[in-house]
Order: structure tokens, then C-alpha cells, then sequence
């Protein structure tokens, strides 16, 4: 394979590709991607992240064109894919592609929502545009990783970039050359550090992602030039940015293997890597009862090696650290059964009950384990044992959340800023993209009454 031929191939394939090109079970999917980002959205809204974001947007948005998802502002469209990008991902609540750690939806849904609202495009066409979007971004994250993601690469960002131009590139129509400086364009856009994770920052990437790939797709449509070969270059992406690149992740098989099909979803608003955790440990407070976990003496967890490389916080501040603290996850599962976002508040990381069951929780990795996989024992303080082995997750791709499992997420979510009906009307909405729902019906029914 020519590596010349890279970013031009994906170009060509991206524009080209026709509306039946999309099998069903991969347009099922992207449904399901829509709903889940939409529940995030509107659930991670009134976060203080956003609040601070939309303090510096407001006073500079041009034309209030977008909705910001499960608030009454209004932006520009290039602010409100940023402020929706944050907001979907705030709680780390989103989808996962288990494959690169990809958090697909934030960067490329956030964008073309925000778009929506200023061009005519049907709910198909977005539907469309979302698929092959996610499609680009999961298949270049394959190509570099792990390396770039070991280097310290948050691949959220750096990866969603190139699906947030691709999608809106295709949505408003480029051609195969502009196409090509809409990916060069976000190339050099690309962005995100892993030191960042803990931290507000760490939702910024895909924000940051979401607006700056609609960016490049508007400065393309513009006839703002780029490299013509961004991504394989000498100088390009992948080389910049990997020791190691598989061109024929990007390439090969496109439109018959379908990386947007392997898309799962949250059950638990932290890193996934520590579901595991919260899934074993939850089955063994149901096991045991609420009461006797005051009796636990020790947890002893063996754990896949990226576990604690990702979530080794032992001592987490702040809800946000919390959320990269298998730790604190597991001692907040055992206390109170909990893996949703309250499970993540600084409240929770400073409950006294929650830090003198973290103190007794041990982690070893075993390279053995797979990401969504654990082994825990339990030591009583009389001296008895518990042991639970979980081989795969809850919201892994072998063990997916239900349509109906989403549903309870969408509405426990987006109920607490939009009540409980205005939730489920919202619901009803998303699960008909792609059928000729409005898109700024949608948009406008995530704004509380």
C-alpha cells in the first residue's frame, strides 16, 4: 500500500459513500451512540466545568445560532460544539471504543448538532454524517495505538478531531480535495494530554475536538488549503505523533468492517477500566447486605496492568480525581452501591465512611487480566473470605448495555435538569434520528421549560 495515498483514500471514501453503503446493524448502532451522547450532554450540562466555559464563551459568541444542550444559553456554532463536547463528557459517562480508549460521540455529535442548527440537514444526513465521523476517528486511533497513547496522547481529542471534520465535511458536502484539507486542517488541530485527566481539562479535549474539526471542515468549504497528505507525511500525523503506524487499520476494509458497530456505552460515570471493579464489587454488597460491609476488613483485587496505570489515584481530592481512583470507586461501590455520577462528587470522594474503606483496598496488576475483567477477595474481619471474579463487564462489548438500560441512563441523567417527563419526550426524539426527526426540534427540547 502506498502510504502517499492515505489521506486521500480516506477523503475519497468519506465523500463517496452512498446512504445504502450503511448496513442496518451499523445504523442501529449510531442511533443508540446518538441517544447515550444525548443523555450525557444533558446530564454533564450544569457541571461547574460548563459553567466556567460558558463564562468566557458568552461574552464573545457571535450570531447565537446552536443550542447548548440542557441550558437556555445560545452561541455561535463553533461555541456551542465546544460547550456540548465538554458537557457529554464531563461526567465520563459517554461511549467507548474499547479497542483505542475512543470516546467517539463527544468530538463528532457535538459538532454536527451545532452545525445542524445553522444549515438544512435532514436527521438521515446527520445520522449519515455521525456513522462516518466515528467511523474515521476509530479507525486513525487504531492506527497509532497504543503508542500514541502511551507517549501521553489523550486519544479522545487528538483522534476525534479527524472525525469531527470528516463528519461535518461530509454533512455540508465538500469534495474530495477539500475533504482532504478539512482532515489536514484538523491534523494540525490535534490535541490533548493524558496529564490532563482529573482535571476540567480532560473534558475540554473532545469539546475542543468537536469545534475545531467543524472548524476545518467550514475553512475547507472556504477554500483554506492544507497538506494534501496529512496524515501519512513524513511530517504528518502519524509519524509526528507514533513510533508505529498500521496504515491499513485506516484503509483497509472501509465500508464492509465497520468500527462504528463496536461502540459501547457506559453503566458507570468514571474511567472505564474501573467498571470491573464497580461491578464485582456491587454483585458482593448484594450478596453480603448493606450491613456486613462495615465488617470488611480488606479487598484484594487483581486487576489488568492498565488499571492502575490509568486510575491509580489513591488519595483523590476532588470528584473529578475521584473518577480516575479504583480505589475510591471501589470503596464507594461496597458503601453504597454506587457508580453514577453522585458516586463522583467531591462529597462522595470526602465521605468519611468512603476514605476508611478506600485505606483497605489493594490492587496488584495481573497481566492476565483483561481490561474488562477482575478478580476480588474480600477478608472479614472474622477472618471468613468472599472471592468474585468478573470476566466481562457490565457495558463491555460481551456483556452491552440493553436499548432499555440505556433509556434508565438517558432519563436518571437528562431527568435531573429537564424533570422527569420533558426527559422522556426528549427520549422519544432520539431514538427516531435518522428517520426524520428535526434536528432542531431535538436541540430546542433539551432546553428546560
Amino acid at each position: 500500500m502506498s502510504q502517499i495515498m492515505v489521506t486521500a483514500q480516506l477523503a475519497r471514501w468519506i465523500v463517496g459513500l452512498k446512504e445504502e453503503g450503511v448496513p442496518p446493524d451499523v445504523r442501529k448502532e449510531g442511533v443508540r451512540t446518538f441517544v447515550n451522547w444525548l443523555g450525557c450532554a444533558v446530564g454533564g450540562s450544569r457541571h461547574e466545568t460548563v459553567d466556567a466555559a460558558l463564562r468566557v464563551l458568552n461574552p464573545f459568541s457571535g450570531p447565537r445560532t446552536s443550542t447548548v444542550l440542557g441550558r437556555a444559553d445560545r452561541l455561535d456554532a463553533l461555541g456551542a460544539a465546544l460547550a456540548n463536547g465538554i458537557s457529554s463528557h464531563v461526567l465520563d459517562y459517554d461511549d467507548t471504543h474499547l479497542k483505542t480508549i475512543i470516546h467517539p460521540a463527544g468530538p463528532v455529535s457535538s459538532a454536527l448538532l451545532a452545525l445542524a442548527e445553522t444549515r438544512e440537514l435532514s436527521s438521515r444526513e446527520f445520522l449519515d454524517a455521525q456513522i462516518i465521523g466515528t467511523e474515521v476517528e476509530c479507525r486513525i486511533g487504531n492506527a497509532v495505538y497504543p503508542d500514541h497513547y502511551d507517549r501521553g496522547w489523550h486519544i479522545t481529542g487528538t483522534a476525534g478531531v479527524f472525525g469531527s471534520a470528516a463528519a461535518c465535511g461530509r454533512a455540508i458536502g465538500l469534495c474530495e480535495r477539500r475533504m482532504r484539507w478539512a482532515l489536514g486542517l484538523a491534523a494540525t488541530q490535534s490535541s490533548g494530554l493524558r496529564e490532563m485527566f482529573g482535571t476540567m481539562t480532560k473534558s475540554f479535549h473532545p469539546g475542543a475536538a468537536a469545534r475545531n474539526g467543524l472548524m476545518s471542515a467550514l475553512l475547507a468549504e472556504a477554500g483554506f488549503t492544507s497538506s494534501l497528505q496529512s496524515i501519512e507525511a513524513k511530517r504528518g500525523w502519524a509519524n509526528v505523533v507514533s513510533d508505529t503506524q498500521d496504515y491499513g487499520e485506516i484503509l483497509d476494509d472501509l465500508g464492509t468492517r465497520w468500527e462504528a458497530s463496536q461502540n459501547s456505552y457506559k453503566p458507570f460515570a468514571c474511567g472505564i477500566v474501573i467498571h470491573p471493579a464497580i461491578d464485582g464489587c456491587r454483585q458482593i454488597r448484594d450478596v453480603i447486605g448493606a450491613g456486613r460491609v462495615g465488617e470488611i476488613e480488606s479487598v484484594d483485587m487483581r486487576v489488568s496492568p492498565l488499571v492502575l496505570e490509568l486510575t491509580g489515584k489513591d488519595s483523590p481530592e476532588t470528584g473529578l480525581e475521584g473518577k480516575f481512583s479504583v480505589f475510591h470507586a471501589t470503596a464507594c461501590a461496597l458503601v453504597r452501591g454506587d457508580g453514577s455520577p453522585a458516586a463522583f462528587t467531591d462529597e462522595a470522594v470526602k465521605d468519611p465512611e468512603i476514605i476508611a474503606m478506600r485505606s483497605r483496598v489493594h490492587a496488584v496488576p495481573d497481566p492476565n487480566m483483561k481490561e474488562d475483567s477482575i478478580h476480588i477477595e474480600i477478608r472479614f474481619r472474622d477472618g471468613t473470605r468472599l472471592q468474585k471474579r468478573v470476566d466481562n463487564a457490565v457495558g463491555s462489548r460481551s456483556n452491552p448495555l440493553t436499548d432499555s438500560q440505556l433509556e434508565e441512563k438517558f432519563v436518571d441523567q437528562a431527568g435531573l435538569v429537564l424533570g422527569e417527563e420533558e426527559a422522556r419526550g426528549l427520549l422519544s426524539k432520539a431514538w427516531r434520528i435518522g428517520g426524520g426527526e428535526s434536528l432542531k426540534e431535538i436541540a430546542l427540547a433539551s432546553v428546560p421549560k
